[in-house]
């Protein structure tokens, strides 16, 4: 059993540590790779927080030659040889990405039948595959999607506007690529690991039509700019039957459950049971954050569904719906309101955390709370639900001293959250 004060944080780290572990580019790549073409070219594109890494991880493996490029956020390149890296904004498209794909795309031009496109995705690529579909641009594009990201709507939602909106998503990159074969490697950050929805599938053909994109957006109240209406109007990207999608194979290669499950075996290696909830848990952060503590209190209770000293484990991607105008991601918001839940539960700690060491917008991860995290709010003058209640968990926890900050981990199966119960 844990026993120190600190111990329960250095374990929660512990933790999260094996679960990047298990799902890093070069963990999960190598064992991945598809078989080599014969006699033609090998080209290497990708897109997100992982596909520099992803693309050394290629390059250290591969028997052969290999050219192309990636696109990653800011701050996320990795050392390449033969594959160039690229950075753009994001989670907002910027111009940098719009160049940076139109550069990725130039490079499946030509490619016949006897060659290989290997395509390498994780989680961020939708932002940062950024080509708008006629007659929309960037400017319009990036408002939309500020609007969006303000709405509360969830991640596939988004994506699946995003898809209607791009010349490159939902297939189009594999038209691109055509006759060429493609393999696209993925680490998934998408609840379900459906490689339509993950970086708004730009492989694989959708079921989707411009008439969903339009509804989720009448959902979530964003008004539709008349760019946009006219590019919705323009038709669907493929189908999953588009026999020109016949030769595009899809290996999602690390996930959300994949990261649970090394965190479990690490708890349970150092003698705490682990109860993995789930690798797909949704919602608004807020709520999910005091769901968990409830289940917490009845395994102290009732020693059900686990006994403690024990873990709770779970993935998945909440959402915020911003209503006030303080600092945070969903990871903090949620540590927060888990902490006021269990205000007065001595031992209880919680680590919530993004797994590719961005919360948001913002220069954390996520946060660790426990017990003295209220205390500590409360002598430095800040109320934890007026924080709350304002979307000010970042200010909160950043006086508390209970930010995590990991950097960017150059991979990303979404959200990583563990409560320890002693």
């Amino acid at each position: 059993m844990i026993g120190e004060r600190e111990a329960p944080r250095q374990c929660l780290r512990r933790w999260l540590d094996a679960a990047l572990a298990a799902v890093a580019p070069q963990s999960c790549v190598p064992p991945a790779l598809p078989e080599p073409p014969e006699r033609g070219r090998t080209v290497v594109v990708g897109a997100g927080k992982g596909a520099a890494a992803m693309a050394a991880a290629v390059e250290a493996a591969w028997p052969g030659p290999l050219s192309g490029a990636v696109v990653v956020p800011y701050g996320h390149a990795a050392a390449t040889r033969s594959v160039e890296v690229l950075e753009a904004g994001h989670p907002v498209p910027d111009e940098a990405g719009a160049a940076a794909t139109e550069r990725l795309l130039e490079r499946l031009d030509g490619l016949g039948e006897v060659d290989l496109a290997l395509v390498l995705l994780s989680g961020g690529g939708s932002a940062l595959l950024t080509a708008p579909a006629p007659p929309l641009d960037i400017t319009a594009k990036q408002a939309l999607s500020r609007e969006l990201l303000r709405s509360g709507a969830p991640i596939d939602a988004i994506n699946t506007v995003r898809r209607h909106l791009s010349a490159v998503k939902g297939g189009r990159l594999a038209l691109r690529a055509y006759p060429a074969r493609v393999a696209t490697l993925i680490i998934s950050d998408v609840p379900g690991d459906d490689p339509a929805t993950i970086a708004s599938g730009p492989t694989a053909g959708t079921t989707t039509t411009p008439e969903t994109a339009r509804q989720v957006l009448h959902r979530y109240g964003v008004a539709i700019p008349p760019a946009a209406a006219a590019a919705l109007a323009q038709g669907a990207p493929p189908q999953p039957g588009d026999l020109r999608l016949a030769r595009v194979e899809h290996r999602v290669i690390a996930g959300a459950q994949d990261a649970l499950q090394a965190a479990a075996q690490a708890a349970r290696a150092e003698g705490v049971a682990p109860l993995v909830l789930g690798d797909a848990i949704e919602g608004e952060a807020r709520e999910v954050g005091r769901v968990i503590a409830g289940i917490g209190r009845a395994c102290t209770r009732w020693a059900t569904p686990v006994a403690p000293p024990c873990v709770l484990l779970s993935g998945g991607e909440t959402t915020v719906t911003v209503r006030g105008d303080g600092r945070g991601g969903r990871n903090t918001e949620l540590a927060l309101a888990a902490a006021l839940a269990l205000e007065g539960r001595d031992g209880y700690h919680l680590l919530s955390a993004d797994t590719d060491g961005i919360d948001g917008s913002e220069d954390n991860a996520g946060a660790i709370v426990g017990p003295e995290t209220l205390d500590r709010a409360r002598a430095a003058g800040l109320g934890a639900q007026a924080c709350l209640d304002s979307n000010d968990s970042y200010r909160l926890l950043q006086a508390t001293g209970d930010l995590l900050h990991t950097g960017a981990t150059l991979t990303n199966v979404n959200d990583f959250r563990a409560l320890y119960i002693p």
